[in-house]
């Protein structure tokens, strides 16, 4: 817990109140009944008596101890205040259900002839509804902290899948660099000011979960341009990016491995020039609108026993996007490689469009 949780609004700490009600309407129906049992009486005055009491004592214990457990993780007061609270509840109860009995009856509830057997039924009946509450807020509790962890965890699973794909990249690039300092120099210098722009890039996408889909197009323009340099005229490509998608949030580190696969797998094994087209586009609207990402090329095709394959060693990007997605979105995403129709290959991902 923060220390600004003690500011929350007193409409949102008695939230859970509504959600109570039920089970106390149930819990003193089956007191009234208990009572009409073991003391032979009126149902239906039983049943006015029990709800005057178990409301007000409900009402004092439920809310009194989400507001004394508000800074706390655990929900129930520390130390001597929860028994206190019950007491108090209790008291409470009793003195409004003696209310109500002179109401309806014009007789006392408190009167020296059940007044035992009425005190060890409401500490019953608030025993009993002070724990059920009680677990109840502890299992959502338990249930907030299990959410909480998972987060955490994915969080942690995403920035470890980035980094295997980081140096994967860069050593790729380092081992281009160093042939192009022997050979070509200025080509060299090139490569290494596209690098710098790439890492820039990179160590700020490092700090942040989400990044626009404009920085992830300029992430891959700084990367494509690094393999432009290396390649020569064998490869040529082009970015498509419509302007009312540029702002929409997207994991870092999406489109990259794609590209990376493509020409690995695609344009390298082949002499001819090639070209990679990556595209964005918005398929559908309101609340089923899903973000459609492409990358395709001319490429070397995908192999006969590709679907039959175990591709987790060759295409490493691949395997650690459909990872991603999988973390981030479940089943809401998918990653298809396909046969493009004009030759080489192309992959799509769909996933659900975020707002920013």
């Amino acid at each position: 817990m923060t220390s600004s949780m003690p500011s929350t609004s007193t409409s949102a700490l008695l939230f859970p109140l509504p959600r109570h009600a039920p089970r106390v309407f149930l819990l003193c129906l089956g007191i009234a009944l208990v009572r009409t049992i073991l003391v032979p009486s009126d149902w239906l005055q039983n049943l006015w008596v029990s709800l005057a009491i178990g409301v007000p004592s409900w009402l004092v214990i439920d809310a009194g101890r989400l507001w004394l457990s508000r800074d706390q993780s655990t929900p129930w007061p520390r130390t001597w205040r929860g028994p206190v609270l019950v007491l108090a509840g209790m008291c409470v109860g009793l003195l409004v259900g003696d209310g109500v009995l002179r109401l309806i009856a014009g007789q006392s509830l408190l009167n020296v002839s059940n007044l035992g057997s009425t005190l060890v039924l409401a500490l019953l009946a608030n025993g009993l509804a002070t724990w059920m509450f009680y677990l109840g807020g502890k299992a959502r509790m338990l249930e907030m902290q299990k959410a909480a962890a998972e987060r955490d965890a994915t969080e942690a699973r995403l920035k470890l899948l980035e980094s295997q794909l980081e140096p994967h990249m860069l050593f790729n690039t380092l081992a281009n660099l160093r042939v192009l300092i022997a050979t070509d120099p200025p080509q060299a210098q090139a490569m290494l000011d596209h690098l710098n722009c790439y890492l820039r890039a990179t160590l700020g996408a490092s700090r942040q979960p989400w990044h626009s889909l404009e920085q992830e197009f300029a992430r891959l323009q700084d990367y494509l341009a690094l393999m432009q340099i290396r390649m020569g005229p064998r490869l040529s490509y082009a970015l498509e990016l419509p302007a009312t998608l540029a702002a929409t949030p997207v994991p870092p580190l999406l489109l990259q491995p794609l590209v990376e696969n493509a020409i690995r797998h695609g344009l390298e094994p082949q002499a001819a020039p090639g070209s990679i087209d990556v595209q964005a586009r918005q398929l559908g609207e309101g609340s089923q609108a899903r973000l459609q990402l492409q990358v395709s090329d001319n490429g070397a095709g995908l192999p006969d026993d590709f679907a039959q394959a175990d591709t987790s060693a060759r295409h490493f990007g691949l395997q650690q996007v459909r990872e991603r997605l999988g973390t981030l979105y479940g089943d809401a995403a998918t990653l298809e490689l396909r046969a493009a129709d004009a030759g080489g290959t192309c992959a799509t991902i769909t996933f659900p469009l975020k707002t920013a």
